[in-house]
């Protein structure tokens, strides 16, 4: 019995810990702006199969961009193929003038933010950040996804996506970064990453 406990307490305080470590910020130039805009383009890969699902290709995806935030999923449908999503932002949303005024985390596969005043329109926010669920190509792309801190700025090359899985479970990517609500997010199949500073 005790040792059950002790065993709880310790995956308890890991994860409170690990969940802490995600979203720290590094000391980032909070005089840098990411200034280029995504670039989406059309893609002849073919449909290919995946830890038991389906996944099509829809267009060729390319972002550099703030780390916002990020979050691990573990236990939801989609975590199997992608246990991490970015929340990120560029052009007036990666600049610390904006972002410092608000508030910004994710939950349930959904990049929230609050803010008392708004640091910029609300169609600008849409279209200049977005929350994104991230398929990691291979352990590589994996590993660097987890090294990436909040602040800093990553850029990722890969495909946006539709997977089809077991039971009638599908996830769309979007195909536009001015959409907002359900269906909004981006799911992109990992192929390269870096951190550019």
């Amino acid at each position: 019995m005790g040792k059950h406990v002790i065993i709880l307490t310790l995956l308890i305080c890991s994860g409170v810990w690990y969940s802490h470590h995600l979203n720290d910020w590094v000391d980032y130039d909070k005089s840098h702006v990411v200034r280029k805009e995504p670039v989406q383009t059309a893609t002849h890969k073919k449909p290919f199969d995946h830890k038991g699902y389906t996944i099509t290709p829809k267009a060729q995806f390319d972002i550099e961009a703030r780390l916002l935030s990020k979050k691990y999923y573990s236990s939801d449908a989609g975590a199997k193929l992608s246990p991490m999503d970015f929340a990120l932002g560029w052009g007036p949303m990666s600049s610390y003038n904006v972002i410092s005024q608000m508030k910004i985390w994710q939950s349930g596969r959904w990049y929230k933010y609050r803010y008392e005043e708004p640091p910029l329109p609300l169609d600008e926010i849409v279209s200049h950040s977005a929350n994104m669920h991230l398929i990691p190509a291979n352990e590589k792309v994996l590993k660097t996804i987890k090294q990436a801190r909040k602040g800093q700025v990553v850029r990722i090359r890969g495909q946006l996506v539709w997977i089809k899985g077991p039971k009638g479970w599908y996830w769309n990517s979007s195909l536009t970064r001015t959409d907002r609500g359900g269906s909004s997010c981006e799911v992109i199949w990992v192929e390269r990453i870096e951190i550019v500073s």
